[in-house]
């Protein structure tokens, strides 16, 4: 059998594929929730993952995390989608042991086709220091493919979305625009080139930007998905009772985006994004519509937003820049609620 294009196989690609944070929240309201101490982060928390505690030493870290082809290749799509699902547990600054595989396939998938974003999947769990155990595959109109996620952490290290504090300085790991350039790839609008780079920040790890952010105080993380940058800051923002503060001039993104977004290549993700946050927003300045849509773009396999009193955080900025391309002081925190673009 002749494979199609992976792509081609699904309506959308990635996290942009995700439910809307509007949605969400209206679809988990009113759910039970039953209490257990041991339950440090459940669903209610709008965390990156639940975290249970076992003993006074350890914490577990539960996630997980699939979604349609966001690339044709297999094994790449595999590894895109394993590095995204892995994030969960860096983001919370856990260590990830196990994983178990969650895949869809559709009859015009061959079976090298299965193996090869198998073999994806496994080989960045294996660059994690993790292993795969087992998982679940099903038939389905569409192929999907994605990790169940089990880490670790001592329970007074641990990180969520809602510990930002005033006097905190925010810093992104990964420059943005994924969302509008894996869009504009669907069309054949951009380059190899650029396909190249973007596909590379994909598959690339949190883990080296976690190890170097466990060397500070860090208060706060989350990392940047599917609700863009706005609609995570937005959540930091929240959770913590404070102002989050966006410096535009300061984020760094792909420049193609600014471009493609231009064009109106904007995934229906960055819409849903901005119903969720647009009201909550106070803007300091004119800013470039094109721009905005790069601010509610849905990342894949996105960086880590990270706050951290500034004094430390000037180092921790100046390491991360060091050590990895794209890095952006994206803003800051205060007193006050809701979310400021300056």
């Amino acid at each position: 059998m002749e494979d199609v294009k992976l792509t081609k196989l699904a309506s959308c690609a990635g996290c942009g594929a995700k439910v809307g944070a509007g949605m969400l929240s209206r679809l988990l309201k009113g759910l039970p929730v039953r209490k257990d101490e041991r339950l440090l982060v459940g669903y209610d928390k709008s965390d990156d993952a639940a975290v249970y505690q076992i003993d006074e030493n350890t914490a577990m870290i539960c996630t997980l995390d699939f979604f349609p082809p966001i690339a044709d290749d297999p094994e790449l799509f595999g590894q895109i989608a394993a590095a995204n699902a892995l994030s969960d547990v860096y983001a919370m600054g856990g260590e990830p042991k196990v994983a178990l595989n969650i895949m869809t396939v559709t009859k015009e998938m061959s079976r090298e086709t299965i193996h090869g974003i198998l073999r994806g999947g496994y080989e960045k769990v294996f660059e994690a220091g993790a292993v795969i155990a087992g998982g679940h595959t099903i038939e389905d109109t569409e192929p999907k493919y994605g990790l169940s996620v089990t880490g670790f952490c001592h329970p007074s290290r641990i990180l969520t979305n809602s510990a930002a504090k005033p006097g905190d300085i925010l810093i992104l790991t990964k420059p943005l625009g994924i969302g509008i350039l894996t869009t504009a790839a669907k069309a054949d609008l951009i380059g190899q080139d650029v396909k190249d780079r973007i596909f590379a920040q994909m598959t690339t790890l949190n883990k080296r930007a976690r190890d170097i952010m466990t060397l500070y105080p860090v208060h706060s993380c989350t990392d940047v998905t599917g609700f863009s940058l706005l609609g995570h800051s937005y959540e930091m923002a929240g959770g913590s009772g404070a102002a989050i503060h966006i410096l535009t001039d300061q984020i760094r993104y792909h420049e193609e985006a600014l471009e493609m977004a231009s064009m109106g290549m904007v995934p229906a993700g960055a819409y849903r994004n901005r119903d969720y946050v647009e009201g909550h927003l106070t803007k300091k300045k004119e800013i470039p519509l094109a721009l905005e849509d790069i601010l509610f773009d849905p990342q894949t396999s996105g960086g880590l937003l990270i706050a951290v009193p500034e004094k430390e955080g000037e180092a921790l900025y100046r390491q991360l820049s060091d050590d990895m391309p794209g890095v952006s002081l994206a803003g800051y925190v205060s007193e006050g609620e809701g979310l400021i673009l300056e």
